[in-house]
């Protein structure tokens, strides 16, 4: 953590900020975890959780106007299998099916 502390990134220092270095305030928001930078350079939060609750949690984002999510995960392979095979059906059953087939297609 303390290589990825002395990065001149302004989005890695924020993240920084968010926590402190504390494990117990990596969670920012619920499900919203701020704990990427401290395994890897680079600012980022991931929605952690089950399909059902990243689906509500995608949800509530598009319900404040947030109409555009950048996914990834690591291995990148796998976790594009897990999101078609765990993520897409809860959101298919959840969010408005035009958002629904924009990030299916996207």
């Amino acid at each position: 953590q303390s290589l990825f502390s002395r990065h001149d990134s302004v989005g890695q220092r924020r993240m920084a900020q968010l926590h402190k270095g504390r494990r117990g305030k990596l969670e920012v928001s619920p499900n919203l975890w701020a704990g990427i930078g401290l395994v890897r350079g680079g600012a980022g939060t991931a929605l952690v959780g089950d399909p059902k609750t990243v689906a509500t949690r995608i949800q509530e984002y598009q319900e404040l106007g947030i109409d555009t999510f950048i996914f990834s995960g690591y291995p990148h392979l796998e976790e594009a299998y897990r999101v078609a095979e765990l993520l897409l059906p809860e959101l298919r059953s959840t969010c408005k099916q035009s958002d629904v087939q924009s990030v299916a297609a996207g």
